[in-house]
């Protein structure tokens, strides 16, 4: 039996460090997949390899990216006891590293928008996983990142989130982790598929965040700019301004939510988009979808209202100047009323 590690963490990128791009090998699914798999699921480029070392264990650690902003550190080391305690401080140490990776190559907000994953890999062993269920506690343990004993229910609730297809193979997802056992050694594949989940979770919790800030920055312009008050008047271009700019992450939302769902819809219905389902319930996918529907629609609710009370349209415009322009007219002809009585008097 052998085991291995993999940790990552997925940020947005302010900046990416432009050196020698390798594009990651494109690793064909060994279960069934369609054929279309391959160009579908957007792909991994490699910005840098290095070797590095962990409480005296040596390891890989790469930075990858997912054009155009997206950024991936991973983590990988060889264990002879996955089970074994210091598991879980590697794995911590691991996440560590990969976060001040990201910092340095010019992640975004890693602390608030991040999404950080460790798979526990076991291959090249014979027999049926469930083999493996005798660590059942340590298991859920390292799933939960709970170094303490868990509940016996608990324990089962996060066994059963598990997806099987070959004779001898399991995985076990989980909101932190998963658990691969594959006799032959093939989980480079799923280890994508589980990055591209993180991926696409990290793009929803970042649009979510957009559109909540550009909630707030709307509604505080329309209180500032009460229509009672005129020096509003003066005001009308900050507030198109920002409508405009919510018009427009509005527009880039509703793209990004559209290219997100025709990306996982066309993974297929083979083994490899029934696995991705599995993990999209348990990040779930489904209620943040709702979510940001639900605020897309109220973006759209708060401009058509501000654009109906608060803004000056060019008709307006023009009325008002209309109306400014009659009264110098008015004002022009009573000065020359005044000026011909005075004459005339005189």
């Amino acid at each position: 039996m052998k085991a291995k590690l993999i940790s990552f963490v997925i940020s947005e990128a302010t900046r990416i460090q432009r050196g020698k791009i390798e594009a990651a090998e494109q690793i064909a699914p060994a279960q069934s997949a369609p054929h279309y798999f391959e160009t579908t699921v957007p792909r991994q480029f490699i910005l840098n390899r290095e070797k590095i070392s962990i409480q005296n264990r040596q390891g890989e650690l790469s930075l990858k990216i997912y054009q155009p902003d997206v950024l991936l550190a991973e983590a990988s080391f060889d264990l002879e006891d996955i089970f074994g305690e210091e598991t879980f401080d590697l794995k911590e140490k691991a996440i560590d590293r990969c976060r001040d990776l990201l910092r340095e190559s010019g992640g975004k907000n890693v602390e608030e928008f991040s999404e950080e994953y460790s798979i526990f890999v076991v291959y090249d062993y014979r027999g049926d996983a469930d083999q493996f269920l005798k660590h059942r506690e340590r298991i859920a343990g390292l799933l939960k990142s709970e170094k303490g004993g868990l509940d016996p229910d608990e324990v089962a609730y996060t066994l059963s989130a598990q997806l099987k297809y070959g004779k001898n193979d399991s995985v076990i997802v989980d909101w932190d982790g998963a658990f691969v056992f594959d006799p032959e050694g093939d989980f480079e594949p799923i280890i994508e598929l589980f990055q591209l989940a993180n991926a696409q979770l990290l793009r929803y919790r970042v649009l979510d965040g957009q559109l909540d800030e550009r909630l707030k920055r709307v509604v505080r312009l329309i209180r500032q700019a009460s229509p009672v008050k005129p020096r509003f008047l003066f005001r009308s271009s900050e507030i198109s301004q920002a409508l405009k700019d919510t018009m427009l992450v509005r527009a880039r939302s509703v793209y990004e939510f559209q290219a997100l769902e025709r990306e996982i819809k066309l993974i297929g219905d083979w083994y490899s988009a029934r696995l991705y389902d599995l993990t999209a319930k348990k990040f779930k996918m489904e209620e943040w979808r709702r979510a940001i529907k639900d605020k897309l629609d109220a973006v759209e609710s708060v401009y058509k209202i501000a654009s109906e009370n608060f803004t000056i349209s060019w008709e307006r415009r023009g009325r008002i100047i209309e109306l400014f322009g009659w009264y110098v007219l008015l004002f022009g002809w009573l000065i020359l009323l005044g000026l011909e009585i005075y004459f005339f008097r005189k």
